[in-house]
């Protein structure tokens, strides 16, 4: 049972009677206790909502479409407390923060509604016999798996949680059941590596195509990791080995399964000065959440964007247009050849690509998402900014507001006294904040 908190204007639930600080019990005779239950259940089209007001307990009912909503919020998107990670991993990226940041950050979440709703990945050690049920009788689908490795002995011993092998058990579960899945590697040089990274991608091929896509992501290494797991970055030839050993894994799946299945994020090619792969590769690009072909879709999307150069260039006249682009290192030289490109094409403008070195977690720290306002700004004060400094939308949070050190937006700019513009990695997104006008 869960707490009402609002109840929109004019919606379903208000016509119906429902209040705010109304108690829902149980839609059509199911109890609720989180999201998925509420979700789930509200799917039918008619439905008997059982409240409590006080001391009185009492039902509604409601005709409705299919999937519609009716109107009603909760304290919480999840209508419950989020699930806390319980592992240790030897990569945690949060156990190599520095003190003093927001106590947000510090959380870490392993809940599969999380992995349902918004794509996080989940390790299946929060996971009870009874939970993966549910998932599989709601039809929760995909499911993303945090995996690294197949090893049991292994994945024990990379978490450091005793359940930590068993529960890959689950995986079959979820095949069986009828559940999508998606999986991803973080890989740790000298120990899921190599023949280990091998073994995993064959046990996880045989889950095809129940696992439809996972990704390999070298592990991220701050400055700040005294007193943990001794790891160190792979080298610019390991980075070749790792795509060697994905790629000619993936180009037999896509042989035998029509799909390569495996993916080796943009991170290791452009440490090892390989180029990336075209948009064909990455398919229907299922893993670019995990920075894999995040910079082949931008740009195919960046090309099918120029057809409509001309109209850009017509908004801007006569007038000389000087913005600015900041990136991390990763993305630099890529995003600095389509300014070049724009640039090119259009003689009214003028575009400066810096590039932003992390000096706040170490500078194997390369890319964007990870750029803090504090590293932005003190490497861009005395810099040419033009009318519109343009960054990249994932350097804030998710609510748009906040960088990682607790700067806001409205702070930044304030500071380097230049109007500052977020896009998105969508190519009519970037284009048109270079150009200050909306996408056509």
């Amino acid at each position: 049972m869960v707490e009402i908190t609002e109840v929109l204007v004019h919606s379903r639930a208000e016509r119906a009677g429902i209040e705010k600080n109304d108690i829902l019990l149980s839609i059509n005779g199911n109890a609720i206790s989180d999201v998925l239950d509420y979700r789930f259940y509200l799917a039918d089209t008619s439905i008997d909502i059982e409240l409590r007001r006080g001391e009185s307990v009492f039902t509604v009912h409601i005709d409705k479409g299919e999937y519609d909503d009716i109107g009603l919020d909760f304290a919480t998107p999840l209508m419950d407390k989020k699930q806390r990670c319980e592992n240790k991993c030897i990569f945690c990226f949060i156990d190599q923060l520095p003190s003093g940041l927001r106590e947000s950050l510090y959380f870490k979440d392993d809940d599969s509604r999380l992995s349902f709703l918004h794509g996080n990945y989940i390790t299946l050690t929060n996971l009870s016999e009874q939970d993966v049920d549910r998932i599989i009788n709601m039809h929760i689908t995909p499911i993303n798996v945090s995996v690294h490795t197949t090893n049991p002995k292994l994945r024990v011993k990379m978490m450091k949680n005793k359940h930590a092998g068993e529960v890959l058990s689950y995986l079959e579960k979820f095949k069986s059941g009828g559940t999508h899945m998606r999986g991803q590697i973080v890989l740790c040089k000298g120990v899921n590596d190599g023949e280990e990274l091998l073994r995993t991608m064959h046990d996880l091929e045989k889950l095809y195509p129940a696992m439809d896509s996972v990704s390999i992501v070298p592990a991220g290494l701050t400055k700040f990791r005294d007193g943990l797991y001794p790891l160190e970055a792979f080298t610019k030839d390991e980075c070749r080995e790792v795509i060697k050993t994905v790629t000619e894994f993936g180009d037999k799946c896509k042989e035998k399964h029509g799909t390569r299945l495996f993916y080796p994020a943009d991170e290791l090619y452009i440490k090892c000065g390989l180029p990336l792969p075209c948009a064909d590769f990455y398919e229907d690009f299922t893993q670019i959440e995990n920075g894999v072909g995040m910079i082949a879709s931008l740009a195919d999307e960046f090309g099918a964007e120029l057809p409509f150069l001309p109209d850009y260039i017509e908004q801007l006249g006569e007038k000389h247009r000087t913005v600015s682009v900041a990136t991390g290192a990763a993305a630099y030289d890529f995003i600095k050849s389509l300014c070049d490109r724009l640039m090119s094409l259009c003689d009214n403008l003028t575009v400066n690509v810096y590039k932003i070195t992390n000096n706040f977690f170490g500078q194997q720290i390369t890319v964007s998402g990870l750029l803090t306002g504090k590293d932005i700004f003190e490497q861009l004060e005395n810099k040419e900014l033009g009318e519109t400094l343009v960054l990249p939308a994932n350097t804030l949070r998710s609510e748009g507001d906040l960088f990682l050190c607790g700067m806001s937006k409205e702070e930044l700019a304030e500071k380097l006294s230049v109007e500052v513009a977020f896009s998105s990695d969508e190519g009519c997104d970037f284009v048109s904040k270079i150009f200050g006008v909306e996408p056509f």
